[in-house]
């Protein structure tokens, strides 16, 4: 499996997997397939599949680190830009096929909209993410400061949640948003137990020092 993860072939198999929703709503759209409403269809599917990238991105160290498996770290960087790619698909979906690009109208309803706005808001936020996914960007802002940025990460699936949320409590609808609600927080969840854990260790590695 490790070798398998560093495989020059691995990334661009990996690429075309994250690629292959994309394509299937691309074909469906082309040959009716996208149901009574389309539009309607293609904001939902999209916002689904941003959802499923932020979930597979928060995925990437847990199971990295629980399997040992560092080669993961590899695809976490591609995982993440996909993420920004399904979500201005889905902004796109709606600004286009819904709203007919009609840029007053589009800020009108993200003001009016509570779920739009929160949706807007972590385009928002991902977009400097996105920005400084490459090694040039890590440079120059210095790591530790890029780790930093790149935290909002947690609250990029925080608002992301709200915003399925609030969608669905129009048709009091809840079942998936529950199902994402329990992956993101068992995922922090993790982080946060690894955080306690690290920060008890130097302080028993202090108190040994001290003695």
């Amino acid at each position: 499996m490790k070798k398998l993860l560093l495989h020059p072939a691995a990334k661009p198999v990996v690429f075309l997997l994250c690629l292959l929703p994309f394509l299937s709503l691309t074909y469906r759209a082309f040959t009716d397939g996208l149901g009574a409403n389309p539009a309607e269809f293609l904001i939902r599917a999209t916002g689904d599949w941003t959802l499923r990238f932020i979930c597979i991105v928060l995925t990437v160290t847990p199971l990295r680190t629980i399997t040992n498996t560092p080669g993961l770290a590899r695809f976490r960087r591609m995982l993440g830009l996909y993420v920004y790619f399904y979500v201005v698909v889905h902004l796109l979906s709606y600004s286009w096929f819904d709203m007919g690009f009609d840029v007053p109208d589009i800020a009108k309803d993200i003001a009016k909209r509570p779920f739009i706005l929160v949706g807007f808001s972590a385009f928002v936020l991902l977009t400097p993410l996105a920005a400084t996914s490459f090694n040039r960007a890590i440079k120059a802002m210095g790591a530790k400061r890029w780790q930093t940025l790149h935290k909002l990460v947690y609250g990029i699936a925080g608002l992301g949640l709200l915003h399925f949320f609030w969608m669905r409590a129009g048709k009091n609808n809840f079942a998936e948003v529950f199902v994402y609600a329990a992956i993101v927080a068992v995922l922090l969840g993790w982080r946060v137990a690894q955080y306690l854990k690290k920060k008890s260790l130097q302080r028993t590695s202090s108190k040994r020092v001290a003695l």
